[in-house]
């Protein structure tokens, strides 16, 4: 009896398959699609996206990462792009639709060589190839800044910012910027330059013009004293920060107190009120004039911090405690019996002011701070936000190129100067990986392409402009979108940190390799449970 031809079931029911071109086909066009999302907000003359989630809540940006962040993508490829920009945005705080860009035109270059014949893996061969060779001619044409150029590191912030928003306070803001960074900068064991961006605290309140913005070498705290008839500001406080609460501790075990005569409540709530009153005494005696508590402050407590003149603020968050701990050299204490003039802290002023219709305070001119805060204002909470991101990308950038000491040009001419540099480098590389350099080259020109087409200008006449000047050694020649001609970007002050490049080509070249090295992509859908579905009837 001869076998039947019953099918050989290996994989669930339900699964589905992609194998060879096919599955190479589909993972390409689904990230290629990824990276077209974000192209047209590319350069100073990019468009913003409009992005509603599931609840209705509505972001305005174009900043790459927030884009695809909010954009719910499922196929598997194309979130591999996403966590390009994630990554850009964690190593450098900016770039991150440049990283992207550049991997979705690595994809698409390799489809056409794929079409041709040319297997993957000489593919990722030549792309590898190629990147150390991209690293290589970036280090050539990048620049030393040092943290004490200003003007440099002013029109470092401002080019991260000319796509933004925020480009017609573009000098308002970068000159914010590298305060603020300058200030919480610090030098490790090494000597070199390290800066915790955590140390910048944003505040954001809607209702006034961004340019109402501002920075406080301190810190503000969103909370009011706990009693109205604190004083509103104290000139030379000296601040205990506390992480133990101004109650009447309650014991550990269940407990009673029986009060038979009149005498003995009083004795027992002048007890309570001795135990508040000597707690409020031990900051009073330390010479503590402002409090910040991290737990509660009973009412009666609040009465005699109030009597004193003291000014109290309480639950303030624990990241507000260390950043005030940072700024004013204060010891959070846990113990207020155990509190000394020693662990205090010192500012200024401490005031309570109105922000739009809320009540902060203010804790300004700190000696040596390490911490700052920026008011950011806007029109609308949307302006806001939108101005946050801005300048959380231009001090990314100022911190990362005082810490790594380099700059390139921008407007494409950096990208221009690489594929240049790559295709010619590709001449001297034997076999068939050269066909994979050159399609890199080609793909690096994708930049300068975009920027061109968002400026309205036509990108082949563009780029053949920029092939011919960096060819006669013009290495700093880019698009100006603002004039539609190619000029020196060094002269136009157009410049970011050599980090930027780096991890853009870097990253964008590890995911465009990962994505063509897969051949087969197998999907399983979770089976129904049993007996699910049947007999179910409307």
């Amino acid at each position: 009896m001869g076998m039947g031809n019953a099918p050989v079931l290996i994989l669930r029911e339900g699964t589905k398959r992609d194998k060879g071109k096919d599955a190479q086909f589909n993972n390409i066009t689904a990230a290629r699609t990824i990276a077209d999302a974000v192209r047209s907000s590319l350069g100073p003359r990019g468009m913003d996206k409009m992005l509603v989630d599931s609840v209705g809540d509505v972001v305005i940006t174009n900043d790459g990462v927030t884009i695809l962040k909010e954009m719910d993508v499922q196929h598997p490829a194309a979130k591999m792009l996403v966590e390009v920009a994630k990554t850009q945005d964690a190593e450098v705080g900016d770039g991150t639709t440049t990283s992207v860009i550049i991997a979705g035109e690595l994809l698409k270059k390799s489809l056409d060589l794929i079409d041709s014949n040319v297997h993957p893996t000489i593919i990722t061969a030549g792309y590898h190839l190629a990147c150390d060779k991209a690293q290589e001619i970036l280090q050539k044409i990048s620049k030393p800044v040092s943290i004490d150029d200003d003007k440099l590191l002013m029109q470092i912030a401002e080019t991260a910012m000319i796509s933004k928003q925020v480009s017609a306070s573009k000098e308002f803001f970068a000159k914010m910027v590298v305060d603020a960074v300058k200030t919480i900068i610090e030098k490790d064991t090494d000597g070199k330059y390290t800066a915790d961006l955590k140390n910048i605290q944003t505040v954001k309140k809607a209702g006034a013009n961004m340019d109402r913005s501002e920075m406080i070498k301190g810190i503000i705290i969103d909370k009011e004293p706990v009693s109205p008839t604190m004083p509103k500001k104290i000139k030379n406080a000296k601040i205990a920060l506390v992480d133990a609460a101004f109650e009447v501790k309650k014991p550990e075990i269940d407990a009673k107190i029986q009060i038979t005569d009149p005498d003995m409540l009083n004795k027992f709530v002048a007890q309570e009120e001795k135990i508040l009153r000597d707690l409020v005494d031990s900051v009073k005696k330390a010479g503590a004039n402002v409090v910040f508590c991290q737990k509660g402050i009973d009412d009666l407590a609040q009465h005699f911090f109030a009597k004193e003149g003291i000014y109290a603020c309480r639950r303030v968050k624990k990241s507000d405690m260390e950043r005030l701990g940072k700024s004013t050299n204060a010891n959070i204490v846990s113990k207020i019996s155990d509190l000394s003039a020693s662990d205090l802290g010192t500012a200024d002023t401490v005031e309570l002011r109105f922000v739009g219709d809320e009540q902060m305070t203010f804790v300004e001119g700190c000696k040596d701070p390490k911490t700052v805060s920026i008011l950011v204002r806007g029109g609308t909470n949307h302006v806001a936000d939108e101005v946050e991101r801005s300048l959380v990308d231009a001090w990314s950038v100022v911190k990362v190129s005082i810490e790594d000491g380099k700059i390139v040009t921008g407007g494409g001419s950096a990208a221009m100067e690489i594929a240049m540099g790559v295709r010619d480098y590709a001449a001297s590389v034997g076999g068939r990986e050269q066909i994979a350099i050159e399609a890199f080259a080609s793909a690096m020109e994708i930049i300068p392409t975009t920027l061109a087409e968002n400026a309205g200008l036509d990108p082949i006449n563009m780029v053949i402009e920029m092939r011919k000047q960096h060819k006669a050694g013009k290495k700093y020649a880019g698009i100006n979108p603002f004039t539609g001609k190619v000029e020196d970007m060094l002269k136009l002050n157009v410049i970011e940190p050599l980090r930027i490049g780096k991890q853009a080509i870097n990253s964008a070249t590890d995911a465009a390799v990962m994505i063509l090295r897969i051949d087969d992509v197998i999907s399983s859908k979770t089976a129904p449970a049993p007996g699910a579905g049947a007999g179910m009837e409307d």
